[in-house]
């Protein structure tokens, strides 16, 4: 199984990202996906998780809101629609997944599988 997260760059504060994960050499549609972040000198931390079908979605307190995780299960393909970004925002964005937990978490622990990341930085 393999994850290759997306869409990072440089933006301004007050801007949008979406971030791309796309998932290959499994059923996609088996696998609860979530995001998290590392920002520099912390450690990493849940930001949102979406269930198998997709009809169930989860957000850290300070992403609500601003924040959208969505899935295409034909595309093998979780996304992370970010608006209105923060300079706090700053930090490597990495996709995961659940291949075997019942329903979503925010513990890193459950998920299974990692992407490289992807660096989102945002400017004041």
């Amino acid at each position: 199984v393999q994850l290759q997260a997306s869409g990072g760059g440089l933006v301004q504060a007050g801007d949008s990202l979406r971030l791309s994960c796309l998932i290959s050499g499994h059923t996609f549609s088996t696998y609860i996906m979530g995001w998290f972040r590392q920002a520099p000198g912390k450690e990493r931390e849940f930001v949102a998780a979406i269930s198998r079908s997709g009809g169930s979605t989860d957000y850290a307190d300070s992403m609500k809101g601003r924040f959208t995780i969505s899935r295409d299960n034909a595309k093998n393909t979780v996304y992370l629609q970010m608006n209105t970004l923060k300079p706090e925002d700053t930090a490597v964005y990495y996709c995961a997944a659940d291949r075997y937990s019942s329903s979503y978490s925010r513990s890193q622990n459950r998920y299974n599988y990692w992407g490289q990341g992807t660096q989102v930085t945002v400017s004041s």
